[in-house]
């Protein structure tokens, strides 16, 4: 017998099985707290690769968060200034009216912002969507993506009018302090996803050079008790073929 490929009938051989498979076990009968360990990994590093997939949608979601809440920022910034403006006792009814015809561009622009922000068909910055929990793996552990509403109705400024005499500029100011926080708790979010993320690649990776490391042992080890098959049974099958020969050489000498 030149190989252990070349064995006969060793195809369902444990030891055999263990080496086609890559070192893997595949039955109780071969190691029944190998199996358990090895399924055990096999399910904490799916379980980490579908959280890395669920993270990093809810990467996507915080980044579309903060690029639309840096655009309503900018038209705040902008109506602060035409604020400002017409903060003016010198300007015409008709300047103000100017001014205000900007203002409303710039407060749909906001509303226009805040409904569009999407991901997968949830609204994020119109209220609607409420807080999203991701699965990070297996085990049940949550991230939160927070989500907001963004309109001018939430922020306090779907009526502001720079036309009145008495108009609240303090409107837009804490509209900016309302989108400055929330910017900073996605950031936040944000920080902990990507915290997230790193955990999940190098613990899959651990657990996958841990299983790498458990299947060559199980392998060498498979090829250990494979080889002293082999030789068990050439010495066996060398007994035989001696006994066959004295039984031959007894009957011969009987009829002789």
């Amino acid at each position: 017998m030149s190989s252990i490929s070349a064995i006969s009938g060793y195809s369902n051989y444990s030891a055999y099985s263990v080496i086609s498979n890559g070192g893997r076990i595949s039955k109780a009968s071969q190691g029944a707290s190998e199996l358990a360990i090895q399924e055990k990994t096999d399910t904490q590093v799916r379980g980490l690769e579908v959280g890395r997939e669920n993270l990093e949608s809810a990467r996507s979601v915080l980044n579309i968060e903060d690029g639309a809440m840096e655009g309503i920022t900018d038209y705040l910034q902008n109506i602060k200034e035409l604020s400002v403006k017409a903060k003016n006792a010198t300007l015409s009814d008709d300047d103000k009216e100017s001014i205000q015809s900007q203002v409303k561009q710039y407060l749909q622009g906001i509303n226009d912002t805040a409904n569009q922000a999407k991901y997968n068909e949830k609204n994020l910055l119109s209220g609607n969507a409420g807080d999203l929990k991701v699965a990070t793996d297996s085990n049940g552990s949550l991230v939160n993506v927070s989500t907001y509403n963004s309109t001018t109705k939430a922020l306090g400024i779907d009526d502001y009018d720079v036309t009145k005499d008495d108009f609240d500029m303090s409107k837009i100011d804490k509209a900016l302090e309302a989108v400055t926080k929330n910017r900073s708790n996605a950031g936040a979010q944000t920080n902990g996803v990507e915290h997230a993320l790193s955990y999940n690649s190098h613990a899959a990776m651990e657990l996958n050079g841990y299983q790498m490391d458990k299947e060559e042992d199980n392998s060498m080890r498979a090829v250990i008790e494979a080889k002293q098959k082999e030789l068990m049974d050439t010495y066996q099958n060398t007994l035989l073929a001696q006994k066959m020969r004295d039984d031959e050489q007894k009957a011969m000498n009987i009829f002789a």
